[in-house]
């Protein structure tokens, strides 16, 4: 008898796991996610332990790196996993082929025309999502990591060091990486099936042992009393992840399934609440959407620091920190006062990524182009598109009430608490307006949504841009500002 389409064993990987997945109710797919997770976690610390630097070679290390995780896509992903392995090859092909002035620009294309073509084809495959962790999601990091080599080997090789920010000198690429260093930086076992992406000279120095060295050789030892460098561990790190990863599972099991999205635009419900307690259940619904996310990006940070990757250095209080690939910050998140500061810790890798291949880059419409990259890279459901069009139009209104109003309450802690209390409440609110289309994906519901509440963040967004002064900066005035900063750390090396 054929299966249902949501039949909880439904996947496109192996059925190795399916008692497993019968018996908790959990679809397989998902089973098989979080199986080869944290199987990766134990053998992050198998590869720390066992194949540090210090006892096996640089090829050694990226070759089990590599191997695992083509093992974890096939596993995960089947058949399916193919696509990862076309696309890595693609673009090898066009990093030895390319000239480096266009290696960028050829790279980004194919890289970003096969994603697209897989979203496409994923509607017909998997029928608005019905598998929630099929192959899209590592191709859409290794778009990232593709593109963010690209970018950066062009700047090595084919720029000169004064057209460069100061981060783009620091990360760029001087040589073609060799097929198993390629290999291993987009296949690697800790990155593959969740990400985040990371840059390419930060993972290679991770393999060859200089990459915790590197971070602590910025801090002045010496005059905190230690006759050598320190090693810090990242056990701590991990065991502290875990726990959040932990207590999202929880919530996901229990609060995500309990208030779904689909509740906000319910006949009944909307027939029946008024419009202020529809925008407080919004804000919950929205609030429980979260713990998945805060599972997976934690896990995988997790492994990540317990291969004894994501080393990010030293505070001023000596404390050792492992955030280097961490893909959010819940605490930032749940407080923040902006549009803005919500979104640079949220998918803080992502967020990363669209900076240096797109926004730092664009020559006109960096915040535009930004959000359009960001929603191309998504996929194509319309929602994604309902979703980072109106990130524009709230990020550009919610910077000119910054620009004009905040100086108005920084004369008096009482002014600026209240400031930050109102802040924070339309922040969130402004959040769960955006956002409540990435979840629904097709438009009939959006718009229904969105017709629930009046067009409210719309009508209020385009009200304030058009009665506020705007003072865009322009991309003269970023470059300006980054050779600026560049010429700084140029004069303290001297």
């Amino acid at each position: 008898m054929a299966e249902p389409p949501g039949a909880p064993h439904r996947t496109t990987g192996s059925t190795l796991l399916h008692p497993l997945s019968a018996l908790l109710g959990i679809p397989l797919d998902q089973i098989n996610f979080v199986a080869c997770q944290l199987f990766a976690l134990l053998a992050a610390f198998w590869f720390r332990i066992y194949l540090s630097p210090s006892h096996a070679s640089s090829a050694v290390r990226h070759a089990f790196a590599t191997l695992f995780g083509i093992y974890f896509a096939v596993f995960c992903f089947g058949w399916y996993s193919i696509h990862l392995f076309v696309l890595v090859m693609m673009n090898y092909g066009i990093m030895n082929m390319a000239s480096i002035p266009n290696i960028h620009r050829y790279s980004f294309v194919v890289a970003m025309g096969y994603l697209t073509l897989c979203h496409i084809s994923r509607i017909y495959i998997f029928h608005y999502g019905i598998l929630t962790t099929d192959f899209s999601g590592p191709l859409m990091i290794i778009t990232q990591k593709i593109t963010t080599l690209a970018c950066q080997l062009h700047d090595g090789i084919g720029r000169q060091a004064e057209e460069l920010t100061a981060e783009q000198n620091r990360l760029a690429v001087k040589s073609r990486p060799s097929l198993l260093e390629y290999l291993s930086y987009l296949l690697n076992f800790m990155s593959i099936i969740a990400g985040p992406c990371s840059n390419y000279k930060d993972y290679i120095a991770f393999i060859e042992g200089r990459h915790v060295h590197m971070k602590l050789l910025e801090v002045n030892w010496k005059q905190k009393g230690y006759d050598r460098l320190p090693d810090p561990s990242p056990t701590g790190a991990v065991m502290y992840k875990l726990c959040i990863t932990l207590v999202s599972l929880i919530l996901f099991l229990t609060l995500t399934k309990n208030f779904p999205m689909a509740y906000i635009i319910d006949n009944e419900f909307l027939d029946k609440t008024p419009f202020l307690s529809r925008l407080g259940y919004l804000y919950v619904v929205t609030q429980a959407a979260k713990p998945k996310y805060y599972f997976a990006w934690t896990l995988a940070d997790a492994v990540n620091n317990a291969a004894g990757y994501g080393f990010s250095g030293v505070d001023e209080k000596g404390t050792f920190h492992w955030d280097l690939l961490s893909n959010l910050n819940i605490w930032n998140i749940e407080t923040a006062t902006s549009f803005k500061m919500y979104i640079e810790n949220w998918n803080i890798q992502t967020a990363a990524w669209l900076k240096r291949v797109c926004y730092d880059r664009a020559p006109w419409y960096p915040t535009a182009l930004t959000f359009i990259l960001s929603a191309l890279w998504h996929g194509i459901y319309p929602g994604y598109y309902f979703t980072f069009l109106t990130g524009i139009l709230i990020t550009l209104a919610a910077r000119a009430i910054r620009n004009n109003c905040r100086h108005y309450f920084l004369s008096s802690v009482p002014l600026k608490i209240a400031y930050d209390v109102v802040t924070w409440a339309v922040t969130q609110l402004a959040v769960c307006y955006t956002v409540a289309p990435f979840v629904m994906l097709a438009v009939e519901p959006t718009i229904k949504f969105y017709k629930s509440v009046y067009f409210h963040m719309h009508i209020l967004s385009i009200l304030v841009l058009l009665l506020l002064p705007v003072r865009p900066q322009t991309h003269s005035v970023r470059r300006a500002q980054n050779q600026a900063m560049l010429n700084s750390i140029k004069n303290k090396d001297k």
